[in-house]
């Protein structure tokens, strides 16, 4: 017991990451720490087309894909590899079949539809995860992008043929034209062993651009169009090609077996505490020893004590691989060790969203662990523990009560709505890892919102749906002070809107540097109650407001900036930045359009700085307009 006392004040950098709460917020590069959060996907490679089975003419690979706007309906393409396209005509539409087969599967991928496609994934071959040409739809069926689709069966009657489709909880299909990211957990029937089936499918999770649109949905049997009948363990992944043009980029899978990691044999020891950092616990006098077949901060006892918690057990190890420890702890401390070997470090003070990633190489069989949780703060309560191994999905090991979020969060969040008139929120907000605490969210009644930084005269977000969850700002102590977005979002670069560049090969800066001079003069709200953000860069003072659409997902924004010599203007910036046929440019990072008019005035260039691309203007010295629009 005593190696194990010692070895938990150690930091061993190739296993554990452990960040405190300002370090948690910076990015990983910032950060300069690598945190690995979960094991690598496989990679459908679209060099040919050799990962498929019985390929119909319809279905290609090519290097490029894109639409032209003045006719959406079209799906174009370049020569090469990297993209599976689907161009489907009256002779050639049949569907595509993974080589590999699939019981329990985690999917991403991502997909591009044209204006009023329609083409669809079937896990197994037989359950519908919908893809439609779905932007604008006010209210989504199953029949809708995300949607999973309904069973079929006609000797229910006429009329009542269809049955069981479930629709996404939200619209979060983006622009036809524009890349969109599906994350898909599904889990298939299982069956006894004389074949009967004992549980459904269940689509566990699915993700549609970030948005969680479906959360443990059964799927009692084959869903309308499934190329196979029945029911069974495994099968094929499939691509609907009958339906539409769609094109598909950057699929990767992990396949998971049905085996966890367990725990046995565990007994816990408590002692009282008040100090942040674990004191050794061979200078405390134990409060009691029990075995226990939970993980569990329940264990600890009414009216606030802090106490440290001590548990020690075996692991069943179901394969040999690398493992993936997942440690949270809501205010307080802990750290997890395997074999004696400190795996993750959380020694101190610490909240959930904190690091606390470990991975281990382990061997199949019993392995001894200790995970001690120090409860040193007296308002809050609770950790969990998940792991993820060779096929074997993430999965928590903690008891389902041990995360006591009730001095944390209430149950039912805090939102501001713009109800009866248009409403600006000022809060913190987090963008891509980093806290900003200089926001002003603006909500509108048209139900499309932005968030901006008024530290640097930026753009942070736009999103339609809900307003803004001002629960952090509220509950408690409001320490967080974080205004976040309630719907499907999509980010922009976040760095200075502005800047004084010496060519066009100068570096965009990160943050407003002290000789560019911004100085923020304030906003204005005009008669609908939305604002004029007005700020100074150097001798230029630049005027910006965002009108949102009534009719699209798409914000039109009008800078004007007036100075007395060249200043530079960053639309946006990405993996790769690509202008179309019509003129206007797809962002492919975040997945929105730039449509900016070519009547007149500065014109943009797409620049490649430092690894990404970036869309800037350059504005000559006079008064001048920028006048663009953001389609997502």
């Amino acid at each position: 017991m005593k190696n194990s006392l010692l070895l938990y004040s150690v930091f061993i950098a190739v296993c554990t990451i452990s960040c405190k709460d300002e370090t948690a917020e910076l990015p990983a590069e910032k950060a300069k720490i690598e945190v690995i959060k979960s094991l690598p996907f496989k990679t459908i490679s679209l060099t040919d087309l050799e990962a498929f089975k019985e390929v119909s003419a319809n279905w290609k690979v090519a290097w490029k894909a894109y639409i032209d706007r003045t006719d959406p309906r079209k799906l174009l393409t370049d020569p090469g590899t990297g993209i599976l396209v689907n161009l489907p005509d009256n002779e050639n539409h049949g569907n595509l079949f993974s080589e590999f087969e699939h019981g329990d599967i985690e999917l991403e991928l991502d997909v591009m539809l044209p204006k009023g496609s329609n083409s669809g994934l079937y896990l197994q071959g037989r359950y519908e995860l919908q893809l439609f040409d779905s932007w604008g739809v006010a209210e989504s069926g199953h029949g809708d992008m995300g949607g999973i689709y309904q069973r079929w069966d006609p000797g229910r009657g006429q009329g009542n043929e269809g049955y069981e489709g479930v629709a996404p909880r939200t619209n979060a299909a983006k622009a036809p034209g524009l890349w969109q990211h599906i994350k898909v957990i599904f889990h298939a029937p299982r069956f006894d062993e004389l074949g009967n089936k004992v549980q459904n499918a269940n689509f566990k999770q699915v993700w549609l651009n970030g948005a969680l649109i479906h959360e443990n949905v059964e799927v009692l049997g084959p869903t309308r169009g499934a190329a196979l009948q029945g029911e069974k363990s495994l099968g094929p992944l499939m691509i609907q090609g009958d339906h539409g043009s769609v094109a598909f980029k950057d699929i990767r899978y992990k396949l998971y077996n049905q085996d966890i990691v367990f725990l046995v044999d565990m007994s816990v020891t408590a002692y009282n505490n008040k100090e942040v950092k674990l004191p050794s616990l061979d200078s405390l006098t134990p409060l009691g020893k029990l075995r226990t077949d939970s993980l569990s901060a329940e264990l600890v006892g009414e009216g606030r004590p802090q106490t440290i918690l001590n548990f020690e057990g075996f692991m069943g190890i179901p394969k040999t691989g690398k493992y993936i420890f997942d440690f949270k702890v809501n205010g307080g401390g802990g750290v997890l060790l395997i074999k004696n070997d400190t795996i993750v470090n959380l020694d101190g003070d610490y909240r959930l969203d904190s690091l606390g990633y470990g991975n281990v190489h382990l061997e199949r069989g019993m392995v001894p662990f200790t995970l001690i949780y120090n409860k040193h703060r007296p308002w809050t309560k609770g950790f969990s523990l998940e792991v993820e191994g060779p096929e074997v999905e993430k999965h928590a090991l903690h008891a389902p009560g041990s995360l006591d979020l009730s001095r944390g969060g209430p149950e039912e969040a805090i939102m501001v709505e713009p109800e009866d008139a248009n409403v600006v929120q000022r809060s913190f907000m987090m963008h891509k890892g980093y806290k900003r605490t200089h926001c002003l969210s603006v909500g509108t009644q048209i139900g499309i919102h932005y968030a901006y930084d008024l530290a640097n005269g930026s753009l942070l977000k736009v999103w339609n749906g809900p307003f803004l969850d001002v629960t952090q700002m509220w509950h408690g102590r409001g320490e967080k002070q974080l205004g976040v977005p309630g719907g499907f979002t999509v980010s922009f670069h976040g760095a200075p809107q502005v800047a004084l560049l010496k060519d066009s090969d100068d570096p965009w800066p990160d943050d407003i540097r002290e000789e560019d001079g911004f100085r923020l003069l304030g906003y204005e709200l005009n008669a609908s109650g939305l604002p004029t953000i007005s700020y100074e860069q150097g001798t230029a003072v630049i005027e910006d407001q965002l009108i949102p659409s009534d009719q699209q997902r798409n914000f039109k924004r009008e800078v004007r900036i007036k100075g007395d010599k060249a200043i530079w203007f960053k639309l946006a910036d990405g993996e790769g930045i690509e202008k179309l046929p019509d003129g206007s440019f797809m962002i492919n990072n975040e997945g929105y359009f730039i449509d900016f008019p070519t009547a007149g005035g500065p014109l943009p260039l797409i620049r490649s700085v430092e690894g990404k691309e970036e869309l800037v203007v350059e504005v000559p010295a006079g008064e001048h307009e920028l006048t663009y629009n953001i389609i997502w």
